[in-house]
């Protein structure tokens, strides 16, 4: 199963503020990532920049969409990061969360863990014609997130093998040549 886990802000992250002793926390953390990478379970992770950088696009039901520009008033509501993790259960994630060191020491850190919806999920839930496109979606993503030195060394390897191939045969003359008795005339 699928898994965000949310790092929440706090007043200090919100402002910039990095914690005391942040090597430590660096270095901490990296050991717990790297935990994460040796099980299998990390997809992804990222730190998130203050809410003063971001923007916020809200809709309307008669249509109108807005533009509210950062920072964002409730501290507490707000993202500092995450991790996507794939575990087998929720309890799994909790265990995991529970080994992961404070990510704002010196105050109260939180995570929050969130189910993702699965692709088996939306099946009772949404149209057919949205399921499939959704199924086709993923398939999509999938083959873009392959790696790219794979595809790249594929193409690369296409095109030598095409000048390769067009380097052996002989080139076309499109001009025949006439004799040399027929030019003189």
């Amino acid at each position: 199963m699928k898994f965000l886990v949310f790092i929440k802000a706090t007043p200090n992250s919100e402002m910039g503020i990095l914690p005391a002793k942040t090597e430590k926390l660096w270095a901490d953390m990296g050991k717990f990532n790297e935990q994460l990478v040796k099980a299998g379970i990390m997809e992804g992770a990222d730190g998130l920049k203050p809410s003063s950088a971001g923007k916020r696009i809200q809709f309307s039901n008669s249509g109108k969409t807005t533009v509210i520009d950062g920072p964002f008033a409730e501290t507490k509501e707000l993202i500092a990061g995450y991790w996507i993790w794939n575990v087998k259960s929720l309890d799994e994630a909790v265990e995991w969360a529970k080994r992961c060191p404070n990510p704002r020491p010196g105050e109260e850190g939180v995570l929050e863990i969130r189910p993702c919806y699965a692709l088996e999920d939306l099946a009772g839930l949404v149209p057919k014609v949205e399921f499939q496109r959704e199924v086709r979606l993923r398939k999509q993503v999938a083959r873009q997130l392959k790696p790219k030195s794979t595809a790249t060394g594929t193409a690369k390897r296409r095109a030598k093998s095409k000048a390769a191939s067009t380097r052996s045969k002989p080139a076309r003359r499109t001009l025949t040549r006439q004799p040399r008795s027929a030019k003189a005339k």
